[in-house]
This record gives structure tokens, sequence and C-alpha cells, in this order.
């Protein structure tokens, strides 16, 4: 199957809310040899500024690739994740994330370009925290390219 070069403009809304709680922001702060205490000790954090702990910067790929999820499994799309290598991934961060945010994202397919028997697909993820008034402000804003490699590549 091939990807579908109709992809290009497609959005799709935010879907599950994500909790960020705090062991969430320590495991992976461990699993990315992240060491600030910001990230381990809420006193430490708020030292900082912040109301409890802080994530690494790269803690938002995890809400993004929920979003791209969205995107892999259109049967739509024409894309193979078995065929998929992830080529770049940029962060845009309007605030950090803390715990206790609830996060959402919407994705956009910026670009499809044929590359080969295979495609660059390029995605934006906007990021927003959800508030108790079912208001939302921007978290982050990433940037994924993805390769889907044509057959017999």
């Amino acid at each position: 199957m091939t990807i579908n070069p109709d992809l290009q403009g497609r959005s799709y809304p935010a879907a599950e809310v994500y909790d960020v709680g705090r062991e969430k922001i320590s495991e992976f702060a461990r699993s990315v040899k992240a060491t600030h205490p910001a990230h381990y000790d809420v006193d430490a954090a708020r030292a900082l500024g912040h109301r409890d702990l802080v994530a690494p910067p790269t803690f938002a790929i995890i809400v993004a690739q929920r979003a791209d999820a969205q995107l892999i499994e259109d049967p739509e799309s024409g894309i193979d994740f078995s065929r998929v290598v992830h080529a770049d991934q940029r962060f845009t961060h309007h605030r950090p994330i803390v715990a206790g945010d609830r996060l959402v994202a919407e994705l956009s397919v910026d670009g499809v370009r044929a590359m080969g028997g295979g495609a660059m697909i390029t995605t934006r993820a906007e990021i927003f925290a959800l508030d108790a008034d079912g208001g939302r402000a921007a978290v982050a804003t990433t940037t994924s390219s993805l390769l889907v490699r044509g057959e017999g590549q």
C-alpha cells in the first residue's frame, strides 16, 4: 500500500487526556539520565518557581507520540508502522510540563513528500494543558518527520 498523498493538511483532534504524575516524571528523567533535583524533589522544583516536579524537556514526546498514533492507525493513511523510521524530532516549549498537568495534543500533517518508493511525512503536535474550567494553555509544539520506507527498501 502506498502513502496517501491527501494526508497533507489533515488534522486529528485531541484524543485522550494524559495525566502527568510525579512518578511518571521521575521515571522518564531516570530513563533519559536527567539528574536535576527538580525532576525528583518537589522542594527543589518549587525553589525554581514550579508548582510541582518539572519534567525534562523531551517528556513532551510521550504526548506527541500518542497523537502521532492516530495518524499511523488511520486506515486511510497507507502507513505500515513496520516500515517507519523516525527521522527527526523538534520541540518548541511554551512553558514547562509539571506534575498535575492534564495534557492533550492535536495533530496536523504538515507535509507528505514522495521519496523513492517511500515517503517523508512531517507532523506537528500542539500540546495543551487543560484547566479545571475547561480552558487550555499552550505547553509545547513538537514537529516530527517520519520516513516510511517503500517496498524492498
